[in-house]
């Protein structure tokens, strides 16, 4: 019988991960497109479409041709992003400025006036989330305030995938779990919130159409099929957000199963049947992709951010011993770690911040700091601190979930799940076992995968995610070190709250 595939992109923050998976769910072929992220200014962080494209492009036909498949074998594409993007087009599709990414927290000023309008708490009950500058609808308020030339001429602000939809099929729609981090979609209507856009003056008629995740928005035109060197034809699933296709990818497809996701940022989150709204509003829900499911999360801004800042500012010798030797400089890293530094990190602790924050802290003024360096402080002990540093803040998230619906033990994926070193670190922290997949840095294209496959008859349901990527591993917490680690977290919320007043008058300095 001749095999067919799946084609999954995922359009993440530094690259375009392309995969192609049979229908057995296996991993046939898959590469990685980088692309470039752009940092004007402080808190502006931004792409360009025309890149994603042709990562689009390029992948595709590479993977085709790695594969050894023709094209006739492809059984249709879908799609996993980067999620609360900012893409304003015109009628045609053409981008008018660059993309204002998920990183991006510029328009504080904006988020003060959707909550001056609203309040915090009824944007909460209604969308499941804050109101905060990382969301699209404050997004879309900058541009409307800073860029009225660009803001008149947009037809609609679409999110990565939504432009990539539209270059294949001409169509402008989006699905519930990418129009869950916008701060406009009513969670409990599955549909735009008519009271929020009429009060911050804002158009439904700019935004996508809704759709379920697993639903074909159309078919590969034939101006596009040679293109991105696909059959004219071939299906187009529409997918969903990252944090939703890594949910799915990790098998957390039923009630009460957790997961972690280690990429440039960091988020852990449940599977659940309803919205776990939390009182203080520090966590927040998505729709799944599975739209009878939420996924209440908490997202934090720089987790393997934070690792890859580590590696580019101080960790030189490590690159180039990475590159004699031909391995990952984190490899490198790690092992300095391992060989000079001890649980806890000689008492040095790392605040996370360098984008701000969200989860838990939701403080777009919060910066970076190192607390604690003393002159036998080893660097080894700084690169630990990092891993640290990430993982405290993570457990915030945790604790506020294990407190509604008790976590025993966490999934983890995403590249930070590869060092060994970080997962025992979680473990230790969080006491609590860390579950590895067989798919790690895939799982978010495999979740695109399953969507795909559920939106065509392939698959019945997302259940069949769990059997796709069984389990291979599973570490466990050393208790010897739980004392530690509960002192040095309490002490890592004490330097947060001690920092605020420092963190609002560096943000005033000219």
């Amino acid at each position: 019988m001749k095999k067919a595939y799946i084609l999954a992109h995922d359009l993440g923050t530094s690259g375009n991960k392309a995969a192609l998976f049979d229908t057995n769910g296996n991993l046939c072929s898959s590469s990685l497109f980088e692309y470039k992220t752009f940092y004007e200014k402080h808190n502006w962080v931004e792409q360009d479409p025309a890149d994603w494209w042709k990562a689009i492009c390029i992948s595709t036909k590479k993977l085709i041709n790695k594969a050894d498949i023709s094209k006739k074998d492809i059984l249709c594409i879908c799609f996993s992003a980067q999620m609360m993007g900012c893409l304003p087009v015109d009628d045609k599709g053409n981008p008018l400025r660059k993309n204002i990414i998920w990183a991006d927290m510029r328009s504080v000023e904006q988020a003060k006036f959707i909550e001056d309008k609203l309040s915090m708490e009824k944007v909460y009950k209604i969308t499941g989330h804050r109101i905060s500058p990382a969301y699209s609808a404050a997004k879309i308020l900058w541009v409307k305030d800073n860029q009225p030339d660009i803001y008149s001429k947009t037809y609609k602000f679409l999110h990565a995938k939504d432009y990539i939809i539209h270059k294949l099929t001409s169509e402008f729609v989006t699905d519930y779990s990418d129009a869950s981090g916008m701060n406009l979609l009513d969670l409990n209507k599955l549909d735009w919130s008519d009271e929020i856009l009429d009060a911050i003056g804002l158009s439904r008629s700019i935004l996508p159409d809704l759709h379920a995740s697993t639903d074909i928005a159309g078919r590969v035109s034939k101006e596009s099929a040679e293109e991105v060197g696909l059959m004219e034809g071939t299906p187009v699933v529409i997918g969903g957000g990252d944090g939703c296709c890594a949910a799915t990818g990790a098998g957390v497809v039923e009630e009460g199963s957790a997961y972690n996701v280690i990429g440039s940022s960091s988020w852990i989150a449940l599977s659940s049947k309803k919205p776990i709204f939390d009182p203080l509003m520090r966590t927040f829900n998505w729709v799944h992709l599975d739209k009878t499911l939420f996924s209440p999360c908490g997202t934090m801004q720089s987790a393997g951010y934070s690792y890859s800042w580590l590696k580019n500012t101080l960790c030189g010798l490590e690159v180039l011993e990475g590159k004699e030797q031909k391995v990952s400089p984190y490899q490198i890293i790690d092992r300095e770690v391992e060989s000079s530094s001890n649980p806890g990190a000689g008492n040095l602790l790392f605040l996370p911040y360098l984008l701000g924050e969200r989860s838990p802290r939701w403080n777009s003024k919060a910066t970076g700091a190192f607390i604690g360096l003393k002159m036998n402080t080893e660097k080894g002990d700084i690169y630990r601190s990092v891993l640290e540093g990430v993982t405290f803040n993570l457990k915030v998230i945790l604790d506020i979930f294990d407190t509604v619906l008790p976590i025993d033990k966490v999934i983890i994926i995403g590249g930070g799940a590869k060092s060994r070193l970080w997962l025992q670190i979680l473990a230790d922290i969080w006491q609590k076992p860390v579950i590895v997949p067989r798919y790690l840095e895939e799982a978010t294209s495999m979740g695109a995968a399953v969507c795909g496959g559920v939106g065509i008859g392939l698959f019945d349901d997302f259940k069949i995610a769990a059997k796709i990527n069984w389990i291979v591993d599973e570490i466990r917490p050393r208790s010897e070190y739980k004392e530690k680690y509960d002192k040095l977290y309490t002490m890592f919320n004490n330097a947060y709250k001690s920092l605020e007043s420092i963190y609002e008058g560096l943000a005033d300095i000219e």
